[in-house]
């Protein structure tokens, strides 16, 4: 697990610009600079997921239950 790193705003500033450019607006973000890519992680928190359980089966509630675990 890393550990985040706390930035400024200037230069939280600086790089919302450089990802809009690419279209990004989401918050999350994960940059590879070896395979130069940016994947864009989903805003889903285990509350949205939680609320969503009504719609699922049973068998479909306990495998997002263990792909959560496995997260």
């Amino acid at each position: 697990m890393s550990i985040p790193k706390k930035i400024d705003r200037k230069t939280a500033s600086k790089l919302r610009s450089i990802l809009l450019k690419y279209n990004i607006t989401k918050n999350k973000v994960t940059i590879d600079l070896n395979n130069e890519t940016i994947e864009v992680e989903d805003d889903y928190s285990i509350d949205d997921i939680v609320e969503s359980a009504g719609v699922l089966t049973p068998e479909q509630a306990q495998e997002l239950m263990d792909e959560v675990k496995k997260m």
